[in-house]
């Protein structure tokens, strides 16, 4: 990497590149918005398997002799 890229990418991860706002919010808060975010819709993805499994237990399994009378009626 040349001493140019080197230099960009330095002040890049300094902050240097670009006037800071100060209405942002800090990246500790940002991270933490973040997080609870993702547990929220870890859980609610969670909920939704649990109610489809549910839901499939409750359906009766359609058995081969079904089948084979469907297919005689034909």
């Amino acid at each position: 990497m040349d001493k140019l890229s080197q230099s960009v990418l330095a002040k890049a991860f300094r902050g240097e590149l670009v006037p800071q706002d100060p209405n942002d919010e800090p990246a500790e808060k940002l991270l933490e918005r973040i997080l609870e975010e993702k547990t929220k819709m870890e859980a609610e993805l969670k909920g939704a398997v649990r109610q489809k499994r549910k839901a499939q237990r409750k359906k009766p399994a359609k058995s081969s002799s079904d089948s084979v009378k469907s297919e005689i009626d034909k």
